[in-house]
């Protein structure tokens, strides 16, 4: 069993990015990340195994992982009530072997740091001896922008009609959300999580970007002012745009989670406002002793 697990650890470096911290480890995965970058997958000329040389490009992260095989108890040893209920990894149709693994972590650079599982178990498949990682993180921040990401909606107190000069609320509601796509035959998983919102609010004020998204006031307060509120100067109808700024992150056939470079900007649908001039005044009539006169119930419309 050995050799054929061997083999798989060895190959799948080039899908995860991971380069091994110990080269002649058997069926010990003792692998650290070192980011996304991979420079050359190269094989040995004596040996014909193959090896990845040192990523260029690394992106930050607190954690180091490595995997374990599902039952591995260390050295040749197994779990044989764990290898009777293993995760049954099918073979893909393009013909990749799967084993079944569980991922660990611990805290990067910290002495003493105990590896703690992370995920897991699932799949990790024997990709062709190519530059996987590499590729896919190049195109992930195009990918993302493109996923359909709902940049949530727009709510205003009071809405449709507020007042010219009166503080309208806005606020936003978003959620994270997640997606699974395919990237040169690999399985990706994004998760897109909102982090910035940006207002125009469709006279020409754009307020953020800035991290609130904003909340709900009590209808007895509504025209207070608040961090997203806006005060419009003149009256007629308006379109208020928000704009979400998600961070992202993605792993490669359930591996690690590795950060999206920049952020997706999405935009929700407009939300039309009606400001309108409040008129006020003020009447010198008792309206007991004179139910006609101007602003009282029984007088008619002023003229």
């Amino acid at each position: 069993m050995k050799g054929p697990v061997r083999v798989a650890l060895v190959l799948v470096l080039a899908l995860i990015g991971l380069q091994p911290a110990v080269a002649d480890s058997g069926t010990d995965s003792g692998f650290v990340d070192n980011g996304v970058g991979v420079d050359t997958w190269v094989v040995d000329s004596d040996t014909g195994k193959g090896s990845l040389e040192s990523p260029s490009v690394g992106v930050s992260d607190p954690n180091e992982y490595k995997y374990e095989l599902q039952c591995h108890l260390g050295g040749g040893d197994f779990d044989t009530p764990c290898l009777a209920r293993q995760l049954d990894c099918k073979d893909r149709e393009d013909g990749a072997k799967g084993i079944p693994v569980v991922w660990l972590s611990r805290p990067r650079g910290v002495p003493g740091a105990v590896w703690a599982h992370h995920s897991g178990p699932t799949c990790l498949y024997d990709p062709k001896p190519e530059d996987l990682l590499p590729r896919i993180a190049a195109d992930i921040q195009r990918q993302f922008q493109n996923l359909p990401v709902n940049a949530g909606k727009v709510v205003a107190q009071p809405s449709p009609n507020t007042l010219r000069g009166a503080e309208t609320n806005f606020y936003a509601e978003a959620i994270e959300q997640q997606f699974d796509i395919t990237m040169f035959g690999q399985q990706v998983h994004v998760v897109a999580t909102p982090v910035q919102y940006t207002w125009n609010y469709g006279d020409g004020t754009v307020f953020g970007p800035q991290p609130s998204m904003g909340g709900a006031l009590p209808q007895d307060r509504w025209g207070e002012k608040t961090r997203t509120s806006h005060a419009y100067a003149s009256t007629g109808d308006f379109q208020a745009v928000l704009t979400t700024s998600f961070q992202g992150t993605y792993s490669v056939n359930s591996g690690p989670p590795l950060p999206i470079p920049g952020q997706g900007q999405f935009s929700a649908p407009p939300q039309g406002i009606s400001v309108w001039r409040s008129l006020t005044r003020n009447y010198a009539d008792d309206c007991n002793t004179n139910p006609q006169g101007q602003g009282c119930p029984g007088a008619g419309a002023p003229r």
